[in-house]
This record gives C-alpha cells, structure tokens and sequence, in this order.
C-alpha cells in the first residue's frame, strides 16, 4: 500500500495538516519518496490509529509524544496494532454534553434538580452553564440515575462511591502491572516473534469482557460471603 499525504489523511480519519504536523513533531517515520512525491505505508496508517487511540483516552500530545518515543521508527503494523488492541478504552462511552431536555430523553423519564445534584456528587454528570449537562460516562447513566434516585442519605451514596473508586483504582493498577511484567515485557524480550503476537491480540480481545465478568462476579461472591457472616450462628443465638 503506498498513499499520497492526502489519501492517507483520508484513510486516517484526519487533515493533511494534521499529518504533515505529526510528522514535524516526529510522530511518524519519513514516507518514502518517489521523486517530489512523498509516499506513506501501512506502517503510518497503523501509526495514526495509534495516536487517535491515544487520543481518545484523554491524552495530551506531550504525553503521546513520550509514549511513541518508545516505540521504533520501523515498528510493523502488526505491533502498532497490537499496542492499540492492548490500550483500546474499556470505558463504555465517552464524554456527551447535552441538555436536560436530551437528558430526560436518555433515562426515558423528568429528573428532578435533586437528582442531578445527586448524579454531579457521584460523578456521573458534570452541571455545566445554563441547562448544559456533561455526561461523564454514558454507560453508567440509566444505573447512575437508579442510585441517585435511592432514598439513601447522600453521605451514604458518597463514602459508597468513594470506597468503590478506591479499592478499584488500586486493582485495575495491580492488574495492570502483572499484565505488562508477566506477559506484555516478556513478548518484548523475546523479540515479538509474529506468532506470539498474534496471540496476544487474540488474549486483547477476549480480556475486557471476561475479566469484567469475572469482577462482576467476584464481586457478588464477596458480598455474599460478608453477608452471611452478619447471620447469627444457631449455636450462638
């Protein structure tokens, strides 16, 4: 595949300006020329998803700048892929800024002011000017709103939600950093030999779900287990 500067840009999903800046901040390798004409690979093709990729997470460009310096100039397709595939999102939505009216019609119900001082306190919802609402996780609304709406007191949905970010912060880091010590580092010393590769981006796309099952799971067996330790012991009673 050799792509002129604007079927490439056209191919990513962005201008030609913002190619030629990437390239000017050394986020892509030099095409190849042929003449005056500078030709781009699948290799800066599978570069740019990366960056969008990157993007999408929340990333500044100084700080995809420091991540792509670590990875070679000539690194294949095949490895962008796969650095894409192990850095995909696993957020079920993005950021949506609406109003309440598109809000109402998202939960298929009136919130009340209450309400969505409830969902801002949670986090779920940002109050923006005038009846500007930033939702902060789409995915997480309809339950959101459930939780809001429970006739608990707010210091009891706050130190709920506040223990749930923590304790899950802390394991997402944990097994995080066994993934990359024990599987991504050990790839890498081996020399990303094409049929490890190809594993990993299997292992990628089965993970998210499987391990979200497994938390989700887990999760209830815990509840459980603590539950039945606060039922009194017949022999006990």
């Amino acid at each position: 595949m050799e792509l002129t500067v604007d079927e490439l840009a056209s191919r990513a999903g962005v201008s030609v300006r913002t190619v030629r800046y990437y390239a000017g901040r050394g986020l892509l390798p030099p095409p190849r020329l042929r003449g005056r004409t500078g030709l781009y690979g699948p290799e800066h093709l599978a570069r740019l998803e990366l960056v969008r990729e990157l993007q999408s997470l929340g990333l500044t460009l100084a700080a995809i700048e420091r991540h792509l310096q670590r990875i070679p100039l000539d690194a294949s397709p095949e490895d962008l892929a796969l650095q894409r595939a192990l850095l995909s999102p696993w957020a079920p939505g993005r950021p949506e800024e609406m109003d309440r009216h598109e809000l109402d019609r998202r939960v298929g119900r009136h919130l009340s002011d209450e309400t969505v001082k409830r969902l801002a306190a949670l986090g779920v919802v940002e109050e923006l000017s005038g009846d500007r609402i930033r939702v902060i996780n789409p995915g997480l609304l309809r339950v959101g709103v459930e939780l809001a709406e429970l006739p608990l007191p707010m210091e009891t949905l706050l130190n709920s939600h506040e223990a749930v970010e923590r304790h899950i912060t802390a394991l997402a880091e944990e097994l995080h950093r066994n993934f990359q010590e024990t599987v991504v580092r050990p790839y890498r010393e081996r020399g990303r030999r094409p049929q490890e590769r190809e594993v990993l981006l299997a292992v990628a796309a089965r993970l998210k779900p499987v391990m979200i099952q497994s938390l989700v799971t887990s999760f209830q067996q815990a509840v459980d287990r603590i539950l039945r330790k606060t039922v009194p012991d017949e022999g006990n009673a």
